[in-house]
């Protein structure tokens, strides 16, 4: 439990502190999530993880005055963020709420889409959150969340290597659905039907070396409880 809340701790400093969240990336990532879930006017939209709010007011404009749209975060920040970006769009038909992801409960057959954009890896344990969202969805409703390939990005890829050449070894956290066999078989278990799987990049590419590397280390998959002997840059 302790290191359970160390995680969940570190989490919510790493994003309520982020000036920077709203990168071409996230913003990208977000609006092409949205595009691919394929939403239709008056329907009732989850957005688990919502952040700064990008995937859920895209979200909102897609389902239109007649629908609605619940985005759900536990970063207290972030939300405050989203709740401006919303007054400011002057948009009637989104919510926010906190919650966190990894404890949140749902009525059956509540929502007609589902989302979660860039965020699923930070789940505690996400075949659980995978069968609640399934459970969540009206008939013919959909699920859609993003995530990378378990050898994406380039950043975090060469962290691990380096720190594992010092006997340290940093999970990768997008090992469980980093790539299409996994992911499919694990929605096929949980009962998803018509599962579809895209595979797109946006075209970003390691600039920094040593930003990159501070990113990572500060991160939530990073370097938080080790105490150094020795000092070692990228």
């Amino acid at each position: 439990m302790t290191r359970l809340r160390a995680y969940k701790q570190q989490i919510l400093n790493d994003f309520n502190n982020r000036p920077d969240y709203e990168n071409e990336f996230h913003k990208q990532a977000a609006t092409r999530l949205v595009e691919l879930a394929n939403l239709r006017w008056s329907q009732l939209v989850l957005d688990i993880a919502t952040g700064t709010g990008l995937a859920a007011i895209a979200a909102a404009e897609a389902v239109g005055s007649a629908g609605s749209v619940l985005g759900t975060d536990f970063a207290a920040g972030m939300l405050r963020q989203a709740q401006q970006k919303v007054a400011d769009l002057a948009l009637t038909n989104i919510q926010f709420e906190e919650a966190d992801a990894d404890d949140q409960q749902f009525e059956e057959s509540q929502f007609d889409a589902i989302l979660c954009s860039s965020a699923i890896v930070y789940l505690t344990d996400i075949p659980k959150a995978l069968r609640q969202w399934h459970n969540a969805l009206k008939a013919g409703g959909v699920v859609a969340f993003s995530c990378l390939a378990e050898n994406s990005p380039t950043s975090s890829v060469l962290f691990r290597e380096v720190v594992q050449r010092y006997g340290l070894t940093v999970p990768n956290p997008n090992e469980l659905l980093g790539t299409h066999e996994k992911c499919c078989q694990m929605l096929q278990l949980i009962g998803f039907e018509e599962i579809k799987i895209t595979n797109e990049q946006f075209g970003f590419y390691l600039q920094d070396p040593e930003a990159s590397w501070n990113a990572n280390a500060k991160s939530a998959f990073g370097l938080q409880e080790v105490q150094w002997s020795i000092d070692f840059r990228f």
